[in-house]
Order: C-alpha cells, then structure tokens, then sequence
C-alpha cells in the first residue's frame, strides 16, 4: 500500500522540532469519510461515531458535522461526547454499550440522557436502579450474542463464547427484566458482530439477516421495535489496496430497512472506517544499525504510540519524508536500495512497526510516516511503558 501525505499534513509535521514524532488528523478526511458513509445510508438511519476509534477532542468536533451522535463504552468516553454535544449545540445521540459498565457509569449515562446498549440481565436491573434513582425513564437496547451471525473479520463478536451481549437462549429473560421495569423503555436489539469486516456482501447479507432477525425477535417477545443496531465492523486494509465498498453496502441495508416495521429505524455504529485515514503517525529516524543480517530503522516512537502493528501482527506501510537538515559535526548515517525494519525506542524485541520494507534512500533525522493510523492507534497504546514523551497531536484543515 501506498502512504499517501497531503501537503498539509508533511508541512506541519515538518513544522515540529526535532526529534519528531506526532499524530496527525486531517479535519476534510474526517468529515469527507463521514459524508460519504451517510450518502450509502438509507433515509432515517441513525449514523453514530464509535469514540473508542479515536477520541481526540478535535476528531470528535470535526465528525459531529456529518454523524447523528455517539457510541460510548466508558465513563471517560461519555464525557468526551458531552462535551463535543455541547460544541454542536444540537441534541446530538449518545448511545452507551459495551460489558462491565459500573453503577458510577450507568448514572452518568442516565444523566446525560443516553440510550443504553445492556448486556446482561444484571445489568438491566443495575441501570433500573439508576434510572428510578434519577426519576427519569431510559431507553434500552439489548445487545445479542446471536446463535448463527458470523461475519468474517478481525474480531468475532457473536456466534461464539465472547463476554458480549446476552446469550440468544437467555434473551427472554434479559427482556421480561427490562420490560417490566417502569424507568426504562426496551427499543429494540444491539447486534453488533465483528471488527474490521472488509467483505461488504457479507456485511449487506448481515443487516439484512439482522433486521428479519430482531423483526421476529421483537414479535416473538412483544416489544415494540423502534431500532436495530447494527453496530459498526466496517473494515479498513492496512497492507494492501482493498477498499470496503459503500456501494455494496448501501444496497443491503436499503433491502434491510426495507424490512423494518413502519417507524423503526437503523443504527450503524462505525469507527475505524470513519477515523483510520484521516489519521498519519510519523517518527523520526534516531538511529541506522545493522544486526545478524537485517537493517533496523531505530524510530523516536514506537508501538507504545501506535500498537495496532504489533497487537495485530502485521507490518504497517510507510512512507519516507526527507528532512534535508543536518545539524551535526559528524558524518549522517544513510542506507539505499534496502529492505529496513522500523523499530521503536522501547527495550523490547517486540517493538516493531514494520519489518522488511524496501527503502530507497534513508537517513537519520528523515521521517517514517504511517498512513492510516487515525483509529485505534494512540487509543489502544501502552503509552507510559518506559515513560517516554508523548508524540504531538496536530490537526490539520
């Protein structure tokens, strides 16, 4: 895959000060992703960011343009959503999913009027409490670990043993708790399956599998079915040139709102494909070494900053961006024509971006520049493991 770096994005990176190393967020890539996932929607479908993609204030306020709202999965986050809410002046959507949600959490998300994704039958009694504690009435959404939905993807979610949602056998259960309760209202099911699904038939044929499902669902347990959550799983490639295609997409989830009882309406949940390439991680080259045959590329960062190499275990592209100064009494290290690894700054073998990309030409003081590292990148990172700085954060357009 080819990085590519708009001007804006190599000029203010080369506006920082030496030894770089920062995030970059482009504020047209953002809302160009968002306005195009929303052109592959069906009227009147809710279109939420996923906050634990990236969380930076300004990636919150650039996508608040073009999204109805936000999915959260913890106290930390809600707060960011509020506060990026408050920035729109608009009723902006908060929806609050995810397991082990605390009491503490659960009056947050009742305060902030959230809708609330429960995963559990516990859970449902917990928010009850919090909801008749306030004196207010909570919208309610189950999430399903659903017997037989399986997409391809990084991370199954459902149709296997995973910590997520309420087993489909115990479904009535978690219902009859909810429905009984006069401070919440259930609206319908959450059925989020997967991350990273770059497979858009499977993803089409999934909603609308996942509409009839929660239709039949909702029947068989007397509900009203205002919302199917389809959560997000819209995939990105890191190594190569496929492209999740909205247009497939669009088709399917046109055939499952189709299938909606008058009034329900769909919810998608994406954060990676919205975030990832608005995002670039650049690290400047601190030292060249040679060692049992292999060129290492020894960074001013590392997967402390960016793990999602590492934790998925693959190489992630990059580009070279020159820097032509030179400020040293001795001679600049340099390599060409060479397969190089980049490698970060911790005391561990497994500090390793990319292993074995070609480089034409680079030198020390040069920077590798990470191309679609604007979602779970600095999210997912164990950034105080040998207390090293932080990389800046620049926002760009």
């Amino acid at each position: 895959m080819k990085v590519e770096i708009p001007e804006r994005v190599r000029t203010a990176l080369l506006a920082t000060p030496p030894p770089r190393c920062a995030y970059v967020y482009d504020r047209p890539t953002l809302t160009a992703t968002a306005a195009a996932v929303r052109a592959a929607l069906p009227r009147d479908t809710t279109l939420l960011y996923a906050v634990k993609a990236n969380g930076h204030p300004d990636v919150l306020a650039a996508l608040a343009v073009e999204v109805d709202g936000f999915e959260v999965a913890s106290g930390g986050e809600l707060a960011l959503a509020r506060i990026a809410r408050a920035g729109t002046g608009n009723a902006m959507q908060i929806v609050f999913g995810g397991p082990g949600k605390t009491d503490r959490e659960l009056a947050a998300a009742v305060e902030a009027e959230a809708s609330v994704n429960v995963e559990s039958a516990l859970e449902v009694r917990r928010l009850a409490v919090a909801a008749e504690t306030a004196g207010v009435r909570v919208r309610v959404s189950v999430r399903v670990n659903r017997a037989s939905a399986v997409l391809p993807g990084t991370h199954r979610m459902t149709g296997e043993p995973t910590p997520f949602g309420v087993d489909e056998a115990g479904l009535g259960d978690a219902i009859a708790v909810a429905a009984g309760h006069p401070s919440l209202r259930v609206t319908g099911f959450a059925l989020h399956a997967v991350t990273n699904n770059l497979d858009a038939e499977a993803h089409a044929a999934f909603a609308v599998d996942a509409v009839t499902w929660a239709v039949d669902a909702a029947a068989r347990h007397r509900v009203p079915l205002d919302t199917v959550n389809l959560g997000g799983g819209l995939g990105v490639d890191y190594t190569g040139r496929a492209r999740f295609d909205l247009e497939v997409l669009a088709r399917g989830l046109a055939e499952a709102a189709a299938g909606l009882p008058p009034g329900a309406r769909l919810v998608l949940e994406p954060g990676r494909y919205l975030a990832a390439d608005a995002g670039w991680y650049a690290a400047e080259v601190v030292d060249l070494k040679r060692t049992h045959g292999r060129w290492f590329a020894v960074l001013r960062g590392g997967t402390h900053h960016f793990r999602l190499p590492a934790a998925w275990d693959y190489s992630h592209p990059f580009a070279v961006v020159p820097v032509d100064e030179w400020p040293h009494a001795y001679e600049r290290p340099e390599i060409t024509d060479v397969p190089v690894d980049a490698v970060g700054e911790l005391c561990t073998p497994r500090d390793v971006l990319t292993r074995g990309q070609p480089v034409t030409r680079l030198r020390v003081g040069d920077l590798l520049v990470f191309g679609r590292a604007g979602a779970y990148g600095w999210e997912i990172s164990h950034h105080e493991f040998l207390r090293h700085d932080p990389p800046a954060f620049l926002v760009t357009g």
